[in-house]
């Protein structure tokens, strides 16, 4: 009898304890939810209410949609931007990596923007998502050990072809690595595209959602570049 009531207060003990971890996990799973809901009400809000004021040399809106989409769709968690600017695109990024657990590396040379932009991204509420570098991408990417597996190169486009040379061996296996400006018509770009399209490993793509044009280049495998 003893055994049975031993037996019984143990089942007991354990289905309690099993209660109050499930109510636990759903009441962390609705917080998260619920933070999550406020921060895509936010970020949107930030985001439409600026949709026209973004110059010195940020993407468009199209094209920040489709950065977001790429590294959703892909479930990218390091991701690394070559040229701030003043955020935008950095905003759309970090809004996707909030959904996916990543966070974004992103580097201006401009002092002026660069302090515009750590006001932008903490306006919009993505700033916790974000490591914001002020120094020269030249040195930089090559002295970042990643690894990453999205990059958006935005910055000097007679740099894109090195650019692209310094993150790929940082890059993964099915990682992205894009650029911005390439229907833009600027001589350095189509030797950028030149070079990457010969490159037998990646898989290159042209998205048009805007005037600019986003090169999207996905890595296949490793292999070292051969020029």
């Amino acid at each position: 009898m003893k055994t049975g009531c031993g037996i019984m207060t143990f089942l007991m003990t354990c289905l309690c304890t099993s209660i109050l971890l499930i109510s636990t996990m759903t009441s962390v799973d609705a917080q998260e939810t619920r933070a999550s809901k406020e921060l895509d009400a936010k970020v949107e809000k930030f985001l439409n209410e600026n949709r026209g004021r973004w110059h010195d040399w940020n993407v468009p809106y199209e094209d920040g949609k489709v950065l977001y989409n790429l590294i959703i769709k892909n479930n990218y968690k390091r991701a690394l931007e070559i040229g701030t600017s003043t955020g935008h695109s950095a905003i759309w990024m970090a809004w996707a990596l909030s959904k996916t657990g990543g966070r974004l590396i992103t580097i201006e040379i401009d002092e002026a923007r660069y302090k515009t932009a750590l006001r932008n991204f903490k306006k919009a509420g993505v700033e916790e998502f974000i490591d914001a570098r002020l120094g020269d991408a030249h040195q930089l990417v090559k002295d970042l050990k990643g690894p990453f597996d999205f990059v958006f190169s935005d910055a000097d486009k007679e740099w894109y072809t090195q650019y692209f040379r310094d993150v790929d061996k940082k890059l993964a296996v099915g990682g992205c690595f894009t650029a911005h400006n390439v229907t833009d018509g600027f001589g350095d770009v189509k030797e950028f595209l030149d070079y990457i399209r010969s490159v037998p490993n990646y898989e290159t793509t042209i998205d048009r959602s805007s005037h600019s044009g986003i090169s999207i280049s996905y890595k296949k495998s490793n292999a070292p570049l051969s020029h």
